[in-house]
């Protein structure tokens, strides 16, 4: 007999595009929503026809007395979002979502309603506050000075610089050296506490931050080699801890904003990417009212478009510069509608908080309340079941000469009509559709079919989904 030999996994091919490849689930980014919250309002998600739910940051946070009340206080007292972002040690619960005991039941109840949880986790830094971070934390990585890289403390100042990218504070944030051992242990054992409790994926915040094999290693930290993500997908086992399921059987994507010298294609070894260049050009023709001389039907990514996270907007783009916040719901949900409709990225709906306005970007301002009603707008679960009965049919998408209307056709099955501008408009475009007449699923508005033209009337910033019968 042979000896059996442990081959390394292969790597997943995730830059050439398969032209038939159709993604069909969506995302809901539950920003901010506590475990109480998701678990109530599983069946209204997945009665909305979202497949996922995006968790906020699960782990222990940083939490300053008072904090944990408001999604933003400009007096800095009763909390921030943010700071579920500045992990203080590698456990599961916080003061903005729950306790462990509460996100067991929002699991069950996703388990029940088959919806799947990703977690948004955040290897690359710890809280600003470094004496803030958990003695278990420091004693398990070796002590304080073992938790950051050699200059990790100090503020990135070039983002296109790898070296800064990767070895500093992203946003002035303490860089953890993502490259101890004992680091990736302990946060590879929450990992798979998560696991166990049915997690089914991970988005990776600040993914860019983390160095890949030709990133700049740091000697001065004792580094031989920037594995992390070898480790974190799976590849490779650290201190006799492994990830504990299959990583293939996992949805991960990794926030990998797009810029000058990022290396998306050596991302794209280990996890599907955002495709953050796109949602700013979709913004755009939503700002405009038209898409004329914006090149929608690209991606614009590295990435092969199956491996894209793609949105309108992310919490990012609403809470940090507000650069999508003045945007309105209805020119949020056309955009949806269009980037739904189509083959391939796996969208995210960003749920605005609840009595948030054009002026009020934080509405009723509750950490831990549901988002806004948008999630459930009649257009919007009407385009997340097309996407699902679209399922192997392929996309031929077009404009109208006024550029106000978009229309996504996908096979001889279905067509997505978005008039994206604030004007009544008229569709007159090709189609696969087979001739006859066509009612839409939300406003049982008519629409024909003539010698494969699709021929109707919209109303401003209005989706149409039909469906052949």
């Amino acid at each position: 007999m042979g000896m059996a030999v442990a081959l390394p996994m292969a790597a997943k091919d995730r830059v050439t595009h398969d032209p038939n490849a159709t993604n069909t689930e969506t995302i809901l980014h539950a920003w901010s929503w506590n475990f109480p919250t998701i678990a109530d309002n599983m069946k209204k998600i997945a009665d909305a026809g979202f497949t996922m739910v995006q968790t906020s940051p699960v782990q222990n946070c940083y939490s300053p007395e008072g904090s944990g009340k408001k999604i933003f206080d400009d007096d800095v007292t009763e909390g921030n979002w943010y700071y579920y972002y500045q992990p203080t040690d590698w456990k599961i619960g916080n003061n903005i979502l729950g306790t462990k005991e509460q996100m067991q039941s929002m699991m069950d109840s996703a388990a029940k309603y088959n919806v799947k949880i990703i977690v948004d986790v955040l290897p690359n830094h710890t809280a600003f506050d470094i004496d803030a971070v958990s003695e278990d934390f420091y004693k398990a990585v070796g002590g304080r000075d073992k938790m950051y890289h050699s200059n990790g403390l100090q503020p990135v100042e070039d983002y296109n610089d790898r070296l800064q990218c990767t070895l500093w504070g992203s946003g002035a944030l303490p860089d953890v050296n993502t490259e101890n051992p004992d680091f990736q242990k302990y946060y590879m054992e929450f990992v798979n506490e998560l696991l166990a409790m049915g997690v089914k994926g991970f988005r990776y915040d600040t993914a860019k931050h983390i160095g890949v094999h030709s990133d700049p290693v740091d000697k001065a930290s004792g580094v031989k080699e920037n594995d992390f993500w070898d480790v974190a997908t799976g590849r490779k086992s650290v201190k006799g801890v492994k990830l504990a399921v299959p990583y293939d059987s996992l949805f991960v994507y990794g926030e990998v904003l797009q810029d000058r010298n990022v290396p998306e294609a050596e991302y794209a070894d280990y996890f599907g990417q955002t495709a953050s260049g796109y949602g700013h050009l979709l913004r755009e023709a939503l700002e405009k009212g038209n898409a004329n001389g914006i090149d929608l039907k690209s991606w614009h990514h590295t990435s092969a478009p199956e491996y894209l996270t793609t949105w309108v907007e992310s919490h990012d783009t609403y809470a940090n510069a507000h650069e999508s916040a003045h945007l309105t719901d209805d020119q949020i949900r056309t955009g949806w509608v269009f980037l739904t409709a189509r083959q391939n990225g796996t969208p995210l709906f960003f749920s605005r908080p609840a009595g948030s306005t054009r002026k009020a970007y934080w509405g009723d301002n509750v950490l831990g309340a549901r988002g806004n009603d948008e999630f459930f707008h009649p257009e919007v679960v009407a385009v997340n079941k097309f996407r699902t009965a679209m399922a192997g049919q392929t996309e031929d998408v077009q404009m109208s000469p006024n550029g106000q209307v978009l229309l996504v056709n996908r096979g001889k099955k279905g067509a997505a009509i978005v008039n994206i501008s604030k004007f009544a408009n008229s569709v007159n475009l090709p189609t696969g559709l087979p001739d006859g007449k066509y009612k839409d699923s939300v406003y049982g508005q008519e629409f024909k079919v003539k010698k494969g033209r699709l021929i109707g009337l919209l109303a401003p910033e209005r989706s149409y989904l039909l469906i052949k019968k």
